[in-house]
């Protein structure tokens, strides 16, 4: 870019103070124009980079699996915490990762209780893998191996973005709905202003928990409880803490709330429970 004319000392004529601050100055400038040359340079390279923007998988989705023909639904919370419901009451859940529009989880399954997979397990480890283009779509690839049994499960998932994901969340909303009505036991859901809730359901068991939303820009609920006093079949979910996300759709009637919990008992035998509920 430049070209530099060295001169000697014994070579130079002899200047005078004068002419030898001229020539600093004219050096400093040199320098200074140089920088600034360089800094444009990189200014230049600057600019042209690109930047790859974070798709988000926050939300209600909805969809099917081409390889079971199942319909799936999807809870994702802001944090990433994700519920996959196959129609068969299985869920996957796990935490979503997103890179750019990469889609990552590392999903446990559980069937639905009392319900086992073909080969007699109940649970299972897997991975989903896929794209997601936020407020819009998820394709991803399911592979999961049943535990203890070994039975691999795949599935190809189109999930579509449903507008209701942006109703606001809140305590009042969920509790202006309710009671809900379980359409599979009959068992009724109540749920407080604060968020508590109760339920007598199937074989004398008594629910108690709560609900909370730690994002009211999203229609997602966390939720947490346990069962006490259940008998028969259901007497091993005494004591077994589920956790777990919820949807309510208000724009349907009546209002309808689902749910999908997960626990493990202390015989570290693992769980799984899915609830569609009618409002009131």
């Amino acid at each position: 870019m430049f070209r530099y004319l060295i001169v000697t000392l014994a070579d130079a004529p002899r200047c005078s103070n004068t002419a030898m601050n001229t020539l600093r100055k004219s050096a400093a400038t040199l320098v200074a124009l140089t920088g600034l040359v360089l800094a444009s340079c990189n200014s230049t390279l600057d600019d042209g980079t690109t930047t790859t923007s974070t798709q988000s998988a926050t939300g209600y989705w909805t969809g099917t699996d081409s390889v079971s023909g199942l319909n799936i639904i999807a809870l994702i919370n802001g944090g990433g915490q994700a519920t996959f419901i196959r129609a068969d009451g299985v869920q996957f859940t796990g935490v979503v990762q997103v890179s750019g529009s990469t889609l990552a989880v590392t999903v446990d399954g559980y069937t639905q209780f009392p319900n086992t997979f073909s080969d007699g397990s109940v649970y299972g480890i897997g991975t989903l893998n896929g794209t997601v283009t936020s407020g819009s779509s998820i394709t991803a690839t399911l592979s999961f191996t049943t535990n203890p049994g070994q039975t691999a499960i795949s599935g190809t998932w189109s999930l579509t973005y449903q507008t209701v994901s942006t109703n606001a969340s809140s305590l009042a909303a969920i509790n202006a709905s309710g009671p809900y009505t379980d359409t599979v036991t009959g068992a009724v859901l109540a749920i407080t202003s604060a968020g508590d809730m109760t339920e007598s359901a199937t074989n004398n068991c008594v629910l108690n928990g709560s609900v909370s939303t730690t994002n009211a820009t999203y229609n997602i609920y966390q939720v947490a409880f346990s069962y006490g006093n259940c008998t028969g079949t259901y007497a091993v979910l005494n004591g077994v803490q589920f956790t777990g996300l919820a949807t309510l759709n208000t724009g349907v009637s009546p209002a309808q709330l689902v749910l999908g919990v997960v626990g493990t008992s202390t015989a570290n035998v693992q769980y799984g429970i899915v609830s569609t509920l009618n409002g009131n």
